[in-house]
């Protein structure tokens, strides 16, 4: 089995040694600029490592990881346009380099390259892997739509938000893992089992990031804590706080969602305080550890031998308790 540094060195060698560049380089110079970003690329790392508890060779999988890869790229780029965000992984995003147009068209391309990579897979499971990926393109879309949907809804219950991230996050990481087994040759059975796997591994994750965002250490963490808080976003921490919150805790939360000025810093400790007066930090830890416990338990019933899935285990486990 390989470790998942050694997967990923693979994926990194892969993608440098692609001729990305040529005519009209508008169009391919800032795919290039996002890829060269580098990145944990969690989503094509699990893919060949659901393909390698069925195969040992990976090399042959790594063209439809590079469309994931290129996909989940792809998603960010169009992602920082809409958020109209400076910065990805320390770098100035697309938008920001060139313009809101080239941002939209190398997206766009970078959509179509997705799918040209997915499409190098064996055709005894293409379609199997094209329709999974089309499906999860389309739920990933959906996704989008409700978190900015939210933005404008002062309604968001705690299943709204779950839902929301299940299909802007957890879907993708799901699907990589169940594209990878598909690969490999594996029975019905485990591709779901790992698809399930990756659906709790996802709401996990992404509950995890809003924790730190909240809780982790800035030293650590890479960045200021609190950025949710200032953007007033709809975590699952804000929405389980405003279901538990008494009547003052309510309208303490509600002035500093509706002030326009203020000072960032007495802004988080206010929200946090009233966070930490209703528990939220223990329950959103529980959740964490209610998904990856389900992943856990889809993961033990795949049909390879324990010792096959330790690294998997050992990379979702660093993940889930990751800082930053």
């Amino acid at each position: 089995m390989h470790t998942a540094n050694q997967i990923l060195d693979k994926i990194n060698a892969y993608i440098s040694g692609l001729s990305l560049i040529h005519a009209p380089e508008g169009l391919y110079t800032p795919i290039d600029y996002v890829l060269s970003m580098g990145g944990k690329r969690i989503r094509p790392v699990l893919m060949l490592m659901a393909y390698n508890l069925y195969k040992d060779d990976v090399s042959a999988a790594l063209a439809p990881a590079t469309g994931i890869e290129m996909y989940h790229n792809y998603t960010l780029l169009h992602d920082d346009l809409m958020d109209r965000a400076d910065m990805r992984r320390g770098k100035k995003t697309v938008h920001k380099v060139w313009n809101d147009n080239t941002a939209i068209l190398s997206g766009d391309a970078m959509l179509v390259l997705a799918y040209q990579y997915v499409a190098e897979a064996p055709l005894s499971s293409l379609k199997e892997m094209l329709d999974l990926f089309s499906v999860t393109a389309l739920e990933i879309c959906e996704g989008q739509q409700y978190d900015v949907d939210f933005e404008q809804r002062d309604d968001v219950a705690e299943q709204d938000y779950l839902e929301m991230i299940r299909l802007k996050t957890a879907v993708l990481l799901a699907a990589s893992l169940k594209m990878g087994a598909i690969q490999g040759g594996a029975s019905g059975q485990d591709a779901d089992l790992l698809y399930d796997f990756g659906i709790n591994i996802g709401l996990a994750f992404q509950l995890k990031d809003d924790f730190l965002d909240v809780y982790g250490d800035p030293a650590i963490f890479g960045k200021n804590i609190g950025g949710d808080i200032l953007c007033n976003k709809k975590t699952y921490m804000m929405i389980k706080t405003m279901e538990l919150a008494n009547g003052q805790q309510k309208a303490e939360l509600n002035k500093w969602m509706q002030t326009q000025t203020f000072n960032p810093e007495e802004k988080i400790s206010a929200v946090i305080e009233i966070y930490n007066e209703v528990g939220i930090k223990e329950l959103c830890e529980n959740k964490m550890r209610e998904y990856y416990n389900s992943a856990m338990r889809s993961l033990d019933k795949v049909s390879v031998e324990k010792e096959t899935k330790n690294e998997l285990i050992n990379l979702v486990h660093e993940l889930m308790y990751r800082e930053n």
